[in-house]
């Protein structure tokens, strides 16, 4: 993927001065469950296992709550081996009432 295929983010809006506020966005790309006595005992080079495969989708999260889906990549070209993810699914974002 090169620069011209990153999506194209809307410029601030001069009216809202909260749309160039940035956030944390959290990629989950897997779960794992492993009984404590074997975390305690895991060293360096240690495996974790997780739930999901390489080519799975990942969640995307702003605090607790899900806004998207998506697949990593690999960018390419100068910032080569970067990973990135490509959105297939954004949410339906309705406030908490």
């Amino acid at each position: 993927m090169d620069e011209t295929t990153i999506a194209a983010t809307p410029a601030a809006d001069p009216r809202n001065p909260f749309t160039a506020v940035p956030i944390e966005v959290t990629v989950c790309v897997g779960k794992a469950r492993p009984l404590i006595r074997d975390l305690v005992t895991m060293g360096d080079n240690a495996l974790l296992t997780l739930d999901s495969r390489v080519d799975d989708p990942v969640e995307l999260f702003v605090g607790e709550r899900l806004i998207a889906r998506g697949m990593l990549e690999e960018r390419e070209g100068d910032n080569s081996g970067q990973l990135v993810v490509r959105l297939t699914e954004i949410l339906q974002l309705q406030p908490d009432l």
